[in-house]
């Protein structure tokens, strides 16, 4: 039981994902859904799709919204909304 909700939520947050990026209006929303379809089965969003948002303010991140930079080793997202960043390990 608990297998298929997990499932479900993870195709539920992919399906929001996609959503996001055809309706760039309606994106943070979608975020947000998605953020928290995963925190109600308790499953991590996807390392591919962790890349593709603002964790503090659920912003989509499109062009222009942005900025990517390398730094001793990690990739650092800079979010242009709230004005904070996100450092990623480089593999």
């Amino acid at each position: 039981m608990k297998n298929k909700t997990k499932k479900e939520a993870l195709e539920r947050i992919f399906y929001l994902f996609e959503e996001a990026k055809k309706n760039p209006e309606r994106a943070d929303i979608y975020i947000k859904k998605a953020r928290r379809t995963g925190m109600r089965v308790n499953m991590p969003i996807p390392k591919e799709l962790k890349r593709k948002y603002c964790k503090h303010c659920n912003t989509y991140f499109k062009s222009g919204n942005y900025r990517v930079r390398t730094r001793n080793g990690m990739l650092v997202y800079y979010c242009l909304k709230c004005k904070k960043y996100m450092r990623f390990r480089i593999c």
